[in-house]
């Protein structure tokens, strides 16, 4: 476990870019982009109201990251929702609490937003991922689905 204190949880830098695609290629070599796609991305992100990057370190190392969106809702009376996503610890600190401090972290931020529930998602084939979250109480619920835009028929194409 990480000694109390010794982890930090903060908004990610620009800096912290090159950290952050390792954590992600560790995960999946081709899900990560290049160094300056992703300064382009971070940089649009910060455009959008309450879209984060966070990184979780020790001793000036980042070991985690995720990202909080928090969003505006028409429905269910106007509360806000969030979703985490790019969830990732580095492999060799795992079992260390980190995950756990970042989502802790991660549903306080989404609190003080005004968020009414929080989701995520994660491939099927992360079992690991799936026992984790359920043990900080996330539950299945619903579908979730995806569509590879690349490969779906455009509007007024043949189906």
């Amino acid at each position: 476990m990480i000694a109390p204190g010794s982890l930090t949880i903060r908004p990610a830098m620009p800096a912290d870019l090159p950290a952050v695609l390792a954590l992600y290629r560790e995960l999946d070599a081709q899900d990560a982009t290049d160094l300056g796609e992703a300064r382009a991305i971070f940089d649009r992100m910060a455009s959008y109201p309450d879209y984060t990057l966070h990184v979780a370190e020790v001793d000036g190392a980042a070991l985690g990251t995720f990202t909080l969106l928090a969003m505006e809702n028409i429905a269910h009376a106007g509360a806000r929702s969030a979703i985490i996503e790019a969830v990732a610890v580095a492999g060799a600190a795992q079992g260390r609490g980190i995950g756990r401090a970042m989502m802790r972290a991660a549903l306080d931020l989404a609190r003080e937003k005004g968020c009414y529930k929080a989701s995520l998602s994660t491939r099927m084939s992360r079992e690991r991922a799936h026992a984790f979250y359920e043990s900080l109480g996330f539950e299945r619920h619903g579908f979730s689905y995806i569509i590879h835009l690349e490969e779906a028929p455009a509007s007024g194409e043949a189906a």
